[in-house]
């Protein structure tokens, strides 16, 4: 059975949560608070010297870091990762998006928020991070009102990876009411069968 280390509220954690749990796979998931430092411990840097979760544990001591690359690795062979070359390009194109303009200053102000000390040097940081959030928000709006999902017309792990953050930006004080056809889309989202919430376990 695969083996999941996992921390509830990460949103990173929750895109491979979602994706197993629409894939109908089993998996034994391994809570580690990140707040209380347990993946930089040397039993969980010898599975990733990155100290970071999730992990996933594909088979005794095989183990795959990084979000994105897990989903990928899961949707291999499935209608979440499209056939075709240009489709699986764009796949990567937001997914990468994701990582490198959204997730990094939205779950980060999101983090930062909800989880110890608000330090002068992160209320900074989160005055300028926040532009950048909405920034990246008014991407995904500009896309999704001509479109139901991100590539194709189609369900995909572009949107498992960028709905994670995107449905509890407001957690890190984002107004989503600013972008209706992101709102249209985190509802069509929400719809997909055996969908499960941030907090399922």
């Amino acid at each position: 059975m695969l083996r999941l280390y996992d921390y509830l509220p990460s949103g990173n954690g929750y895109k491979v949560r979602l994706l197993l749990a629409q894939r109908g796979i089993p998996f034994e998931r391994v809570e580690l608070d990140i707040t209380k430092g347990e993946t930089r411990t040397p039993a969980f840097l010898a599975k990733n010297p990155n100290g970071r979760i999730p992990l996933l544990e594909v088979e005794p001591g095989r183990f795959l870091a990084e979000s994105n690359a897990i989903l990928f690795y899961l949707a291999e062979g499935t209608p979440f990762l499209p056939d075709d070359r240009w489709l699986r390009a764009q796949v990567l194109q937001w997914m990468c998006f994701e990582q490198y303009s959204h997730e990094p200053n939205i779950a980060t102000v999101r983090f930062w928020l909800h989880a110890g000390e608000l330090t002068s040097e992160r209320r900074a940081a989160i005055a300028r991070k926040r532009p950048l959030g909405y920034a990246a928000l008014d991407v995904m709006e500009r896309h999704l009102d001509a479109r139901p999902f991100f590539v194709g017309d189609r369900y995909s792990i572009a949107d498992i990876a960028l709905y994670a953050y995107t449905h509890v930006a407001g957690e890190g004080g984002f107004d989503l009411g600013r972008y209706p056809a992101v709102g249209r889309w985190l509802a069509r989202v929400r719809a997909e069968p055996r969908h499960v919430p941030i907090t399922h376990r």
